[in-house]
């Protein structure tokens, strides 16, 4: 089973846009010839893409965040090269190797009335290659920034960094949903259960959920785990303000950040964000920025992963990439 490809500078110069006098932020990042390189390498951030949407499709949602890491390459690699942008500490390692599991995903029949849980086989073979590469990274005491995909492969990060770690870590998961449900066939809304389940999640933090995408049977899930589970509402926060974004942030670090935690943020919760739930009501783009700036900062953070983005989704379907981009480079910079 092959589990990753590893890039190399060819790879990427179709995806780069020169003008004289500018160097572009593609042109100076870091590559290797194997995961073992990592070792040797001085730089601290590992970027890694999953191009796959067989999560989302086993959720009944939409198809399309399999297109967001090219997407966040053609946005990425276009940035300027500067002092500040800092491209000299990233490692573009690669992506994923989803090709197989995304053929075997198209030929399952729509009238099939075992579509979903055959699409949950596919999403536990990609489950066992993203916690591989994920281990390997952080084993080296690398920061990797996992881009693409449904947010089915928060169980893979989880359980790759746990495993390297050899403890259960946190998660402060920035979202509209829980991703916290039943332990059914593997798919894009049961990560987090299935790693809460499997003990490489110990403490778990929703960030600005949405209750009316939230089911009763999830929140008195949480209820009932409510010694390790937390959340704050999308409502208190911006509609009925009875805490500050600042203060909501407080809250998830103080019950994740004394322990190693990762952070995860699905581009639904950002308003009108071309995403497989797209929505018209959520934060602002700025404000995922000011949560992704403040919670890498911290030392005790392990890993970033950007989910659910999908380019051909939303009003303007040139900007997820663009907004991964920035998201990228407020934690590397």
């Amino acid at each position: 089973m092959s589990l990753l490809k590893i890039y190399a500078e060819n790879d990427i110069v179709s995806f780069i846009k020169k003008r004289a006098g500018e160097t572009k932020f593609g042109e100076k990042v870091n590559f290797v010839d194997t995961l073992q390189d990592l070792n040797n390498h001085s730089a601290k951030y590992v970027l890694l893409g999953i191009p796959e949407d067989i999560g989302v499709r086993a959720n009944y949602g939409n198809a399309g965040t399999s297109k967001a890491w090219e997407a966040t390459l053609g946005s990425l690699l276009n940035i300027q090269y500067n002092h500040l942008t800092n491209a000299e500490n990233v490692i573009l390692l690669g992506e994923i190797d989803c090709d197989a599991q995304m053929k075997q995903a198209e030929e399952i029949s729509s009238k099939d009335p075992h579509q979903v849980e055959k699409l949950g086989e596919l999403v536990t073979q990609i489950d066992l290659k993203v916690s591989e590469v994920v281990k390997k990274i952080v084993e080296v005491g690398k920061f990797p920034i996992i881009i693409g995909g449904g947010h089915n492969n928060s169980f893979g990060n989880l359980k790759g960094t746990s495993k390297a770690l050899q403890k259960p870590i946190n998660c402060i998961n920035f979202d509209a949903h829980t991703d916290f449900r039943a332990l059914e066939h593997r798919h894009s809304g049961n990560g987090f259960s299935y790693a809460f389940e499997d003990s490489f999640l110990e403490r778990y933090f929703i960030f600005g959920l949405h209750r009316n995408y939230t089911s009763e049977a999830v929140f008195n899930s949480i209820e009932k785990n409510s010694e390790r589970v937390k959340f704050n509402l999308f409502e208190d926060i911006s509609v009925k303000q009875k805490l500050s974004f600042s203060e909501a942030m407080k809250d998830a670090e103080n019950f994740c950040c004394k322990n190693n935690f990762g952070i995860e943020l699905d581009m639904d919760a950002i308003e009108f964000m071309g995403s497989s739930a797209i929505s018209p009501s959520g934060f602002t783009l700025t404000e995922a920025r000011q949560f992704v700036a403040h919670f890498s900062k911290n030392t005790n953070a392990t890993y970033l992963h950007i989910c659910e983005g999908s380019p051909s989704a939303g009003i303007f379907s040139n900007q997820v990439g663009k907004a991964i981009a920035y998201l990228i480079s407020d934690i590397i910079s």
